[in-house]
């Protein structure tokens, strides 16, 4: 029986097992940047419309998993360079206050 697609991304990011081009470049910073815009954008409606501040905190912070995950996952991939591992903490940063 074939694993879950789901449980083969989370599984060859998290063992190191995809290139570090694929997982810092179009995971991290293209998906998750609009991800993290998308998301950023509903909560800013929610609360622009006079929506409960909890909800839009919720949904703003929703990502935050994923992208400690994204991270983390970075730092453990073989063959990363210095600057790759400190600019997704920067990306993380970024990411969380807008």
């Amino acid at each position: 029986m074939d694993k879950p697609q789901t449980a083969s991304f989370i599984g060859k990011r998290w063992r190191g097992e995809t290139t570090l081009i694929k997982l810092y470049w179009r995971d991290m910073l293209i998906v998750g940047s609009v991800i993290n815009l998308f998301t950023g954008f509903i909560a800013l409606m929610i609360a622009a419309q006079g929506g409960e501040l909890w909800v839009a905190a919720t949904v703003h912070f929703a990502t935050l998993p994923y992208n400690v995950f994204l991270v983390l996952a970075v730092w453990r991939t073989p063959g990363r360079s210095t600057v790759m591992a400190w600019t997704s903490l920067v990306w993380l940063g970024a990411v969380t206050v807008l």
